[in-house]
């Protein structure tokens, strides 16, 4: 009887350690399910020329996520908005982890060197399928630092040719690790629509700080200046990061010319040597200066300049993730994939300055969006 007890024990100890081994396999085999599952996950790192306040750089963002959600990298918007907000997600598909170089407040050659290394750093530790680099600072700095190397690239926003910075040997055949999209900068029919508002304007004058970004939209104006490319005539350029200067010479020069054309204005120093906010350089800008304007980009525009043939930083961002696509999923190689310029943005006006400015609008005048009012006249806004 004892024995039949202690067979029977025996039996059940055997059947309990059998369950047990059961389980145990199907926690491994879960585990490492899961862990596959992981591993199949692509890690996108994108890092950003500016800053999080940057209207540029949010407009780039939405493009970005929008086209992230429609290829199905992003499982849906609640994603697309922890990525916006923490700089950081994980979806059924990617890892996508996002840096940022804030080149238009850290200026000098000793914080872009140690940025420059801090983000290689982290780049190298993340080890990542693909990474995008927004705007120019960043292909120039961190382009470099990764080209040739195994990781593809792709840039956007990079101002007016993509053949800069040794990263691209042409248009037609790239040759490198690295492809993207550029801005190839709408100026002529910026400045067309100026005069479509204002028909009498002839001559205007260039504003801008001395910033890259500036520089270069400076340079490609008064190319096409001098081949006689643009409806108005340039008069002078002024490209400064001091504050008052800059001022000083818009003043003198609305007595001098019918118009300007604002390149770039985020890269002012003032006084104290502090960086001054973009809505305070155009909220001074309105309440000053009585002649019309045209801007490089829809985002001044909505800052409150008069307008622009918006050269699209939701496209920038769209763009730069659909070729991001054809290269982790279908294999295309950035070494032979010609870098593009998305289509224009729409021809926008700010109708709050067009009326301070005793403008009527009209439907002759071809405007395409109209902007309502102007983020540097309301309390606090800053960028």
């Amino acid at each position: 009887m004892k024995k039949n007890t202690k067979t029977k024990r025996h039996g059940a100890i055997t059947i309990i350690s059998v369950l047990v081994l059961i389980i145990l396999a199907s926690l491994a085999m879960e585990s490492f399910a899961e862990s596959k599952a992981a591993s199949d996950k692509k890690k996108i790192m994108v890092i950003s020329s500016y800053h999080r306040e940057y209207a540029w750089t949010q407009e780039t963002n939405e493009g970005l996520c929008a086209a992230m959600l429609k290829l199905g990298y992003l499982d849906n918007q609640e994603q697309a908005e922890e990525y916006t907000k923490n700089d950081y997600v994980e979806s059924s598909k990617i890892v996508i982890k996002k840096l940022w170089m804030d080149t238009k407040r850290k200026k000098s050659k000793g914080e872009r060197a140690a940025m420059t290394t801090e983000i290689a750093g982290i780049a190298k530790e993340f080890r990542p399928d693909i990474m995008l680099l927004g705007d120019d600072n960043a292909a120039k700095y961190i382009g470099n630092q990764f080209l040739d190397s195994e990781i593809p690239i792709v840039f956007w926003g990079v101002n007016n040719t993509p053949v800069k910075y040794g990263l691209v040997d042409n248009k037609d055949n790239p040759g490198h690790n690295v492809t993207g999209v550029y801005q190839s900068g709408y100026y002529a029919e910026s400045l067309e629509l100026v005069k479509s508002l204002v028909p009498g304007v002839k001559t205007f004058a260039i504003l801008s700080d001395d910033t890259s970004s500036g520089r270069s939209h400076t340079k490609k104006v008064n190319h096409l200046a001098r081949r006689g490319a643009l409806a108005l005539k340039l008069e002078e350029t002024v490209a400064t990061n001091d504050y008052e200067v800059w001022k000083s010479k818009a003043l003198d020069l609305q007595d001098r010319v019918d118009a300007f054309f604002l390149a770039q204005y985020s890269g002012f120093k003032n006084r104290n040597g502090q960086s001054v906010p973009a809505d305070e350089v155009t909220a001074w800008y309105m309440n000053n200066i009585k002649v019309p304007e045209a801007a490089v980009q829809g985002q001044f525009v909505k800052q409150g300049m008069l307008c622009s043939a918006d050269d699209s930083g939701y496209n920038q961002g769209y763009e730069a993730v659909v070729i991001a696509h054809d290269i982790l999923t279908n294999g295309a190689d950035p070494a032979v994939y010609p870098p593009r310029a998305p289509k224009r943005g729409p021809l926008m006006v700010n109708k709050l300055r067009a009326g301070m400015l005793g403008i009527k609008l009209t439907e002759e005048m071809g405007i395409e969006e109209y902007v309502e009012d102007a983020t540097a006249l309301k309390k606090g806004g800053k960028q």
